[in-house]
């Protein structure tokens, strides 16, 4: 079990247009009152604030370029969650090494993708059990219930177009 599960500690929320950050208590922690996560707003500007997350350490206000690339992050979905053990994992530290980030996860999407266009479904008792053994990985990424089930190549097809397509509508919104 995290150390810091015990711990409560604020998640931090920021104001992008101020370039201000604040911590807030946990909804559990507050006794009355019915705010969500979306209903917090900067006591400076009165603006929506971002979620940043536990672990996010909020640049200088005068650092403009940081600033806009914490507004990138949040963007498309990275935000410095985690327990507080071992981060939030990498996140990356400029707008190029963003994208770097997921032209590198699109590659490996396509490769999932080459996968399942080249894969024998199979047709057998046997061969599914000889498919379930040596692709388990991919197998239950498109589903949790394949030991059942036969997992179709469309399936497999269909599910990483979706996450290509993520990646594709993430990189526009930051270039």
């Amino acid at each position: 079990m995290c150390r810091y599960a015990m711990t409560s500690y604020k998640p931090h929320y920021a104001c992008f247009d101020c370039r201000k950050t604040f911590k807030r208590r946990l909804f559990k922690d507050i006794k009355t009152g019915k705010q969500s996560d979306l209903e917090v707003k900067c006591p400076d500007c009165g603006g929506f604030m971002a979620n940043m997350g536990l672990d996010f350490e909020s640049p200088k206000k005068d650092d403009v370029k940081k600033w806009e690339h914490m507004k990138s992050l949040y963007s498309v979905g990275i935000a410095f969650h985690s327990c507080g053990c071992n981060g939030p994992g990498y996140i990356p530290n400029s707008k190029e090494k963003l994208i770097e980030y997921f032209e590198d996860l699109k590659v490996n999407y396509l490769k999932n993708i080459d996968f399942w266009r080249t894969r024998t479904e199979p047709t057998t008792k046997a061969e599914r059990d000889k498919d379930n053994q040596r692709n388990w990985g991919k197998l239950n990424t498109i589903s949790s219930n394949f030991k059942k089930e036969v997992v179709k190549n469309q399936e497999g097809i269909d599910f990483w177009l979706g996450r290509v397509r993520e990646i594709e509508s993430k990189i526009s919104l930051i270039k």
